[in-house]
């Protein structure tokens, strides 16, 4: 998905649902439309389809890592990495799996190791901007603990997670794949999250936040002098 080129930002979609075309990846088009229409180039990257294995610890990146190769694993994170170096801000988007984030998320979580203690990618997601967006079947299904572990995750990249109180997006964007967040099902709407007003609005408000205080930063440190 590709927006239009405004203030010099992109912002990088992960969509981390197995499903293509589902209720993930369409909430997140929703959020990066607004973004894009707040002058950000956007992107979309879907995990579904591809071969992302967990993280093994070997250290490869500690002692090996170089400018063209991020990881001693031979996968599809290869053409992802150079994507998250480029981005100035992310926006992931996952099911809520058992109050959790989808396992392909998971792998995809873990192998940003190399993003952080990597030999020549070290620290360099700091000062980037993210926000959350987790679409789950019911209203108190486990929405928020997803959430959550995103957070945690932007934190440990040295990451700045948005926040949009008067949204109702304490820790980002909450959204229902039920009708009314309830449980009910209509077998002719496979897309059921596109009707949760109270949702969507919450991922554009989080999706502009993203697009704000990534402005902020970037003008932040221009005009201190730092890239």
């Amino acid at each position: 998905m590709n927006g239009r080129v405004g203030v010099g930002m992109k912002v990088l979609g992960i969509c981390g649902s197995p499903v293509k075309g589902g209720n993930v990846e369409n909430v997140l088009k929703v959020a990066l439309d607004a973004a894009s229409e707040e002058g950000a180039e956007t992107e979309l990257v879907t995990l579904a389809g591809k071969e992302i294995r967990g993280c093994k610890h070997c250290n490869w990146c500690v002692f090996k890592q170089t400018a063209e190769k991020f990881c001693s694993q031979d996968d599809d994170m290869n053409e992802i990495f150079p994507k998250l170096v480029a981005a100035d801000a992310l926006i992931v988007a996952t099911p809520v799996y058992f109050a959790r984030v989808s396992g392909q998320l998971a792998n995809f979580i873990d192998r940003t190791r190399v993003l952080v203690f990597g030999k020549t990618y070290r620290r360099c997601m700091k000062d980037k901007v993210g926000g959350a967006i987790a679409v789950g079947w019911l209203r108190h299904g486990g929405i928020e603990t997803t959430l959550l572990s995103i957070g945690y995750w932007l934190l440990a990249l040295e990451m700045l997670p948005v926040s949009v109180h008067d949204t109702g997006n304490l820790f980002g964007a909450g959204v229902v794949s039920s009708l009314h967040g309830v449980g009910k099902f209509d077998p002719e709407d496979r897309l059921l999250a596109l009707k949760d007003d109270f949702g969507l609005r919450g991922a554009k408000a989080v999706a502009k936040r993203v697009v704000e205080l990534t402005r902020i930063v970037k003008a932040g440190k221009e005009a201190l002098g730092q890239k």
